[in-house]
């Protein structure tokens, strides 16, 4: 009989961890729209389950922010909201920042190649400027550099917060075209640190600053007067 609950409970963790998977990928693909509502039902039905896995999956895109509950309405995939963002993007700066630093130690030369290779491939994309391709090309270079992270628990956190900025925007670089050419000669400064073995708390200081600078660029371009002092201290000071 224990050895049955075990395995009831595991499926279910299965399943729960199926309909996750599945609605992540949509929210993200915006296949399913901010403010989309999410009916339990109509999700289990798609998936053939029942609604208790579908309902804790829901959970976890909560606690992620991809998800919101509204009273007497249930659950909606998240709106878009530029606090949001600017919340996002301050998070992964820090926490971008230490896993990158983290990582500097454990990457290879062939690495560093493969992050040099994509920076180079970043570059040519900016003479036929596509925001999507830039960003997705941006994502895989950075992977590359805080991928060897040795703190599992960073590196998803990491990894939902690249996840949450592809819903909250599809891309920075629609906004701010001319923060590419920035980004990219930053990206080589950046290899150069690791490369060169720096200090590690130099290598985090401008793994964060690079971040920032998106974000303050962002402001500046919204919010002309709305870039805070601590923006401006992140990405200068």
């Amino acid at each position: 009989m224990a050895r049955d609950a075990v395995s009831e409970e595991a499926q279910a963790r299965s399943k729960s961890q199926l309909a996750y998977l599945w609605l992540k990928e949509r929210i993200a693909g915006e296949e399913l729209a901010p403010g989309y509502r999410l009916v339990l039902a109509s999700v289990a039905n798609e998936l053939d389950m029942s609604v208790v896995p579908v309902r804790e999956a829901i959970r976890r895109l909560e606690a992620e922010g991809l998800v919101t509950f509204e009273r007497n309405v249930g659950a909606r995939v998240s709106m878009i909201d530029d606090s949001q963002y600017r919340h996002s993007m301050e998070t992964l700066a820090i926490l971008e920042g230490t896993a990158t630093a983290l990582a500097a130690r454990h990457l290879t030369a062939d690495d560093l190649r493969q992050a040099r290779e994509l920076n180079r491939r970043l570059v040519e994309s900016l003479e036929h400027f596509d925001p999507r391709v830039f960003t997705s090309l941006n994502h895989e270079f950075h992977a590359v550099l805080f991928a060897a992270c040795p703190n599992p628990r960073m590196l998803a956190l990491v990894e939902a917060e690249w996840t949450r900025l592809g819903h909250l925007r599809d891309s920075t670089f629609s906004f701010v075209p001319g923060r590419a050419q920035e980004s990219v000669r930053e990206h080589e400064a950046l290899v150069d640190l690791i490369e060169a073995g720096a200090p590690l708390a130099d290598i985090e200081r401008t793994a964060r600053r690079h971040r920032s600078a998106t974000l303050a660029a962002y402001l500046s371009h919204e919010h002309p007067d709305g870039v805070t002092t601590a923006l401006r201290e992140a990405t200068h000071g």
